[in-house]
């Protein structure tokens, strides 16, 4: 019977949905399946805007990194794990010793990890930009769409944002969400 745990591989950034292929096509290969059972890259979903559209991506929550569950006392899985190309090492393995097996996560810590990947699936997406207060932007939905103004609060945990607009002359604040507007460039004299 196999003994699962958790573990972190220290994968080349920028390549870990390639090292996740290699490995699962690996464990397959090998006929490992059941030693070693889930290869994940913990990401989310973020929305971005670009060139005024909404533009959806995956984002990785831990660059560089990828979890598999697998019993790593069975030398084959250890071994063919390692020598994937991409794969740096295990995070937690003790070198300096003799044994070099890697320590595995803690419950608390996976489950956090899981949880969060849940919790991004479930959600809305999460929008990446951030604004600043004095920042000039321009509104690019709801009723006062192509309005301009300054941004004069940030509410980043909500993703909101107070703006002034000027509307028939007069200025007039405006409680909106990060996806109701965009950054104008801002014009350096």
């Amino acid at each position: 019977m196999a003994e699962l745990k958790w573990y972190v591989i220290r994968a080349v950034s920028g390549q870990e949905k390639k090292v996740k292929n290699y490995i699962e096509t690996e464990v397959i290969r090998q006929k490992l399946e059941d030693v070693v059972t889930q290869v994940l890259i913990p990401s989310e979903k973020v929305m971005e805007m670009r060139n005024g559209k909404k533009v959806i991506r995956e984002k990785n929550f831990f660059p560089g990194y990828i979890i598999v569950n697998a019993d790593l006392n069975n030398g084959e899985a250890f071994h063919t794990i390692k020598s994937v190309p991409g794969v740096i090492g295990f995070l937690g393995s003790k070198m300096n010793s003799v044994e070099k097996t890697p320590v595995p996560l803690r419950e608390s810590e996976i489950n956090r990890i899981l949880g969060r990947v849940d919790d991004s699936k479930e959600s809305l997406l999460r929008f990446e930009t951030t604004f600043i207060k004095g920042e000039v932007v321009k509104v690019i939905d709801g009723p006062f769409n192509t309005f301009t103004g300054t941004v004069e609060e940030v509410f980043d945990e909500k993703k909101k944002i107070n703006v002034m607009v000027k509307i028939f002359g007069r200025n007039t604040p405006l409680e909106l969400n990060y996806s109701q507007v965009e950054k104008l460039q801002s014009i350096k004299n």
